[in-house]
C-alpha cells in the first residue's frame, strides 16, 4: 500500500458533488503534485483529507491506518501537517509563539530547540523577526512561517495548500526551493498548487483535476510536455 491512498472520494456542499470518486496515490518520499483551474476542487480535497469537510464517500489510508474519519487533531501525531490555502498563521502571535504552537505534540524541550534553531538555518529572516508579531510579516515571510510552523511537528507528510499564492516572483522561487528541500530530507510532499509549471517542475508525480475528477496522470515532466497540458494550465 502507497503511503497516502485515497479511495473513491467524494465530497458534497449541499447537493452539488464538489469530489467525484477521486483516488489517487502518493508514496514514501515523493513529491505529488495535484493542478487544476481555479473552483477544480484541490482545496476541497485538502480540507476532506484533513477531516475538515465531512467525505460522502470514500477512504483515506495512511502509513497503513485508515484515517478516514479520525479528528483532525490526531492527524498531527500520526505525521501529518498541513499548511492551509492563505497560511493562516496566528496574527496576533509573535513568530516564535507561532513556532512553539506548531510543536505542542513535541515535549522534549532539546528537540524542540533544536528544530527551531533549524528552521531558522532554513529561513534566517524568521530568526531576525521571532520576536516581531506575525501579522507584520510580508506575505512571502508569513508564507516561511506557515511552513517552518508545520515542520515543527516533524511531519512524515507534509500537506502544502497554494503555497505560492500572492507572492513575488522571488520568493516563489525561495518557497519552491524550500519544498525540494524539505523533500530531499525525508519529508514527503503532497501539493496542492495554480502555478502549475512551478509545481511540476518539482514533482515527481502530478494529477490533473477538472471539475472535481482526476482528468490525467503522470510524471512531472510527463505533463510538463504535454500539449494539452501547456495550453491549458501553463500558458504555451
Amino acid at each position: 500500500m502507497a503511503f497516502l491512498t485515497v479511495n473513491d472520494l467524494e465530497v458534497s456542499y449541499g447537493l452539488i458533488r464538489a469530489i467525484k470518486g477521486v483516488s489517487f496515490e502518493v508514496n514514501e518520499g515523493e513529491i505529488v503534485a495535484l493542478i487544476g483551474a481555479n473552483g477544480a476542487g484541490k482545496t476541497t480535497i485538502m480540507h476532506s483529507l484533513c477531516n475538515l469537510l465531512p467525505k460522502t464517500t470514500g477512504q483515506v489510508f495512511f502509513n497503513g491506518q485508515d484515517i478516514t474519519h479520525l479528528p483532525p487533531h490526531k492527524l498531527v501525531p500520526l505525521g501529518i501537517a498541513q499548511v492551509p490555502e492563505g497560511r493562516r498563521i496566528f496574527q496576533e502571535l509573535t513568530v516564535a509563539e507561532n513556532l512553539r504552537l506548531g510543536a505542542y505534540t513535541r515535549k522534549d524541550k532539546a528537540e524542540y530547540t533544536q528544530t527551531v534553531n533549524k528552521m531558522f538555518e532554513r529561513f534566517p529572516i524568521l530568526k531576525e523577526r521571532q520576536k516581531q508579531v506575525a501579522g507584520t510579516l510580508s506575505g512571502g515571510e508569513q508564507q516561511m512561517l506557515a511552513m517552518s510552523r508545520a515542520l515543527m511537528s516533524h511531519p512524515k507528510l507534509l500537506l502544502l495548500d497554494e503555497p505560492s499564492m500572492g507572492l513575488s516572483p522571488l520568493y516563489v522561487n525561495t518557497i519552491f526551493d524550500m519544498i525540494r528541500t524539505i523533500n530531499e530530507e525525508g519529508t514527503t510532499v503532497l501539493l496542492v498548487e495554480q502555478n502549475a509549471k512551478k509545481a511540476l517542475s518539482i514533482a515527481d508525480r502530478a494529477y490533473v483535476l477538472e471539475i472535481g475528477k482526476i482528468a490525467k496522470t503522470g510524471t512531472g515532466a510527463e505533463l510538463l510536455s504535454d500539449d494539452s497540458i501547456r495550453r491549458a494550465y501553463l500558458g504555451d
